[in-house]
């Protein structure tokens, strides 16, 4: 029998929002765990940052915690450690990730916190009408760059990559099937997982039509062990943008050598 993770709460994203589509395969996601016997619902515990994507945990029947803008982490690593058999999933966007929480983020990366971080990049500040973020493309004109941003946009994946995660993959939120797949990989993964996904704005930055012929979904045989293959990728230029599990290896977790 399929889980009631739906709530009462009423969806208030825009009309036709891609977190909608993140919402549904996460859902699928939870439902296929469980049922497989991955862990119980009680054994999941989901956090949301501020901004758009926060809104998630109001939609989610599941144990859950909003935290400050830019914080979601500190508040994941911090049940992980005091539960280590909480299951973490952590909902962020762009901004609150790459912006105010960029400090959290690379330290959960560099200390391979057992915990899965889902990545809203919608590359705007959305929930306040559509102020850039340091992924935002350089000439990308907003309520804060009005002429078009002048600076060079943040690499997500190359950082993570660099600061030492030991899961990193990208996906787009309008292919539910694979994203509810790369989600699972991540809870299957023990270590810091880290997943962005590519979610367009519709209201403030529709990428829509300009992603149909960029994104193209790595073979299913590439060796996801390899270091520097995972950054050659990463590295990839505008005219494409690889999705798929850049890189996945074992390594102890932060939560194991601090509890011994």
């Amino acid at each position: 029998m399929a889980l009631q993770l739906e709530t009462k709460a009423k969806i208030t994203w825009c009309p036709g929002c891609t977190n909608n589509q993140i919402l549904v395969a996460f859902r699928q996601a939870v439902d296929e765990m469980v049922a497989d016997g991955k862990f119980k619902p009680e054994e999941l515990a989901v956090f949301a940052g501020i901004g758009c994507h926060g809104k998630i945990s109001d939609y989610l029947n599941l144990s859950s915690f909003t935290s400050l803008h830019g914080r979601v982490i500190p508040a994941m690593t911090g049940a992980k450690l005091a539960n280590p058999s909480l299951q973490i999933a952590g909902f962020s966007g762009d901004g609150d990730s790459f912006a105010e929480g960029m400090e959290h983020l690379m330290h959960a990366a560099r200390r391979n916190s057992d915990i899965n971080l889902f990545v809203h990049d919608n590359q705007v500040f959305a929930l306040t009408t559509g102020q850039a973020t340091p992924v935002s493309p350089k000439g990308f004109k907003g309520k804060s760059t009005p002429t078009g941003s002048i600076e060079e946009p943040f690499n997500p994946i190359l950082a993570m990559l660099a600061m030492g995660a030991t899961f990193v993959a990208r996906t787009y939120a309008g292919d539910m099937a694979k994203t509810k797949e790369i989600m699972k990989a991540a809870f299957d993964h023990k270590g810091f997982s880290f997943v962005d996904i590519i979610q367009p704005c519709i209201s403030f930055f529709d990428t829509r039509d300009a992603l149909k012929d960029k994104l193209f979904w790595l073979d299913d045989k590439f060796p996801t062990d390899n270091i520097e293959l995972a950054m050659l990728n990463a590295r990839a230029k505008d005219e494409k943008m690889p999705l798929g599990i850049f890189y996945r290896v074992s390594k102890p977790t932060f939560e194991e050598q601090v509890n011994g």
